[in-house]
């Protein structure tokens, strides 16, 4: 398979964990964080970083609002439920398993 064909093929499957996450408003960035080390922010931090690498002039708000489909100040405050307690306890315990981003961290 010639490169062209498999980044068309990656960035598709890519939008539809984009489109997926924009429909499960109910899945919290920490719970999400927490189970599997990253969340709707580390997409927009590799979003970023792949912007910042292909000269793609992005910033970290733009990224930010191709992943929640609206200003992230907005989503949070539609959708972003306060943590508790034990959610920032395993965030905190599982901080070593968290992504890591290029530029950030």
């Amino acid at each position: 398979m010639d490169q062209n064909k498999l980044d068309a093929i990656q960035a598709q499957a890519f939008r539809g964990l984009i489109a997926h996450l924009q429909n499960r408003t109910d899945a919290q960035n920490i719970d999400i964080m927490n189970l599997a080390g990253f969340c709707r922010n580390c997409l927009s931090k590799w979003i970023l970083a792949a912007s910042n690498e292909l000269d793609g002039g992005l910033d970290y708000d733009q990224a930010l609002e191709m992943v929640y489909d609206m200003p992230y100040a907005n989503w949070k405050q539609k959708y972003q439920e306060k943590a508790s307690d034990e959610q920032i306890e395993t965030f905190e315990k599982t901080k070593p398993l968290h992504a890591k981003i290029s530029g950030h961290r």
